[in-house]
């Protein structure tokens, strides 16, 4: 394989060179920056070797780098050994960021490359301010890695499915005028939308173009009368074919776009997001055209579920709670007896997955970790790293799913056998952390910001954190992190949680403890932003929980909790029992009657 990869490196090196291009820039992106990409665009796997999820490559004339982060410092080592490709790990000191490395090392007067629908119009105007003093210009409309992949695999061809309004809740018509409304706001007669959960929400269609997510390759432009969809016709039935031109939706090819935006007049104003449109697609767009920045409005609109999005998503979970909670019934009451496994657990959550009505695919990579495993936050088990499942540690499984009635994100962190009372203390304070931020009622114009402490007070009163934000927005049927809010107490540039939090609003509530080298935990429930009273102090607001598994109380020191903690945990595990035992068999049940006892501190 090393050998490959040199070869490849090296014709890539010839293109540059006969195209006049100093560094070539092959991040791990489709056309759209999603989250997850479909296999046409891993150019960079192909290039590197390197098959993580997250990374950069930068190729130059006599030298090879991959930036990516601390998940897979030592995936990367081990893939890249013996192919000239040097590692950058990403936050380790002394490590220079990619705009670093390209300042010091582009030539004056020298040219960098990349395909530019690879790369986000932020980040690629960020390249030309700060390489304008070496006077660097930029050579993007080429995708130098497709002359040189044999047998690149074609563009995805699956079809496109239509998300009926028993489950979306609103018709595209009425989407459609909503998006116009705010155009209108705006003075701008032409919206530009790039980024596919948008696209997916507002023509209220799913596909299965892009890994784990419900999405199609596409592009849209919405006018005040009419609109444009870009995308592979021979995905759409004539059904949605019918349904799409009732709402004056004219279909064009995929790749189109890019000589359509050449043709905005001067008297144009285009409303576009520079989170979600690529510099290609920017770069193309008419000069004389007026552009008018902001957030796509749909990222709002699709983060406020409606009564329809959220009923269903509460079925969903319902599902899904019936699925982990056979889970920890079949691992607790088999693992002594036979080999589970990692991977013969997740598999055997997929059984249960599938077994429930309306289920369609995984939401994400499930994250399977025992024992000091799970102090990786984004562990995925593989052959090589997959362990048996033994008595006195704990076993993290975080995973989701996709159904047609919306998508789920739930951790459960379960004890096998007796653990240390260190682990029971870190268990128990994530469990109150969890239960903190569930209980918090406050005014509406909160941010995530203003709550998270919430959750993290009785794990810093140890002096411990966890490295990453509370919780994260989820879509419907939709992208599993969704914008425009979450749960964090710092203000991370790249991510956009200024919002207040609105009602209907589902918002995920994931505190844990990661101690290297020994265990992880972490407890994660869904909430709904819901209104509570109004008064003359103003409107005040609340979290409901809709995911309903039990929190093994195995791993509790009920001792360290308080009266209201406590009280909160019985009513919630009496919610679920209610809710779940229907579903299971009567040995089961009887299991779950035991782990959603009451308890107090007395027993």
């Amino acid at each position: 394989m090393c050998q490959e990869i040199k070869m490849r490196i090296q014709k890539l090196r010839e293109l540059m060179k006969e195209r006049g291009i100093d560094a070539y820039i092959i991040p791990s992106a489709d056309n759209h920056q999603s989250e997850y990409v479909g296999e046409y665009f891993k150019a960079r796997e192909y290039m590197t070797g390197f098959t993580g999820s997250a990374g950069t490559a930068i190729v130059m004339m006599d030298e090879a780098g991959l930036w990516t982060d601390g998940r897979y410092f030592l995936q990367a080592e081990n893939q890249l050994k013996d192919t000239g490709i040097e590692l950058y790990r990403i936050g380790n000191p002394g490590v220079p960021s990619i705009e670093k490395f390209l300042i010091d090392k582009m030539p004056e007067s020298g040219v960098l490359g990349f395909d530019g629908r690879l790369i986000a119009m932020k980040e690629g105007s960020n390249f030309e301010q700060k390489l304008a003093g070496k006077k660097v210009s930029i050579k993007y409309d080429e995708d130098l890695v497709d002359l040189i992949w044999e047998n690149r695999p074609e563009l995805s061809k699956e079809k496109v499915f239509y998300l009926e309004e028993k489950y979306s809740g609103e018709s595209t018509t009425s989407k459609l005028k909503r998006v116009r409304e705010y155009m209108n706001a705006t003075s701008s007669n032409y919206h530009i939308l790039t980024s596919l959960d948008d696209i997916a929400w507002l023509f209220n269609i799913r596909g299965n173009d892009v890994k784990y997510s419900p999405f199609i390759l596409s592009y849209a432009i919405i006018g005040l009368e009419d609109s444009k969809l870009f995308i592979d016709e021979s995905k759409l039935s004539d059904e949605i074919k019918s349904i799409l031109a009732h709402d004056k939706i004219e279909l064009r090819p995929y790749n189109e776009i890019y000589e359509t935006v050449k043709e905005f007049k001067d008297s144009d104003t285009i409303l576009l997001d520079p989170n979600g449109m690529n510099y290609a697609l920017y770069k193309n767009l008419s000069p004389v055209s007026t552009k008018a920045e902001a957030t796509n409005p749909t990222v709002l609109f699709k983060a406020m579920k409606n009564k329809t999005e959220l009923d269903n998503m509460r079925n969903a979970q319902i599902k899904d709670g019936v699925a982990l909670t056979k889970l920890m019934y079949w691992i607790k009451n088999n693992y002594k007896n036979e080999e589970i496994t990692e991977l013969s657990a997740s598999d055997k959550l997929e059984e249960f997955r599938k077994q429930q009505d309306g289920y369609l695919w995984q939401s994400f990579a499930p994250i399977c970790a025992f024992k000091d495993h799970a102090a990786m936050m984004h562990y995925s088990a593989t052959e090589e790293s997959n362990v048996r499942l033994v008595d006195g540690h704990l076993f993290l499984i975080d995973t989701g799913g996709n159904y047609y009635e919306g998508s789920t994100d739930i951790t459960r962190t379960m004890a096998l056998g007796e653990v240390s009372s260190e682990i029971k203390t870190h268990f128990t304070a994530v469990v109150r952390g969890m239960i903190n931020l569930s209980r918090a009622k406050f005014l509406y114009g909160c941010r995530g910001y203003n709550l998270d402490i919430l959750a993290r007070q009785p794990i810093w009163d140890m002096d411990l954190d966890y490295k990453c934000g509370t919780g994260h927005g989820i879509g419907y049927l939709l992208s599993i992190h969704e914008g425009p809010c979450g749960f964090r107490w710092y203000v991370a540039p790249h991510i956009d949680d200024s919002n207040v939090l609105e009602e209907g609003m589902v918002i995920t509530n994931e505190p844990g403890i990661y101690i290297d080298g020994s265990h992880g935990i972490r407890i994660e429930n869904e909430l709904v932003i819901r209104k509570g009273t109004q008064n003359i102090q103003g409107q005040f607001m609340y979290m409901e929980a809709i995911t309903f598994v039990p929190i093994d109380l195995d791993a509790i020191d009920v001792k360290l909790m308080n009266r209201e903690e406590r009280e909160y945990l019985n009513n919630y595990h009496k919610m679920v029992y209610e809710k779940i035992s229907p579903f299971l068999t009567a040995e089961e049940k009887i299991w779950l009657k035991e782990y959603t006892r009451e308890i107090n501190p007395h027993h």
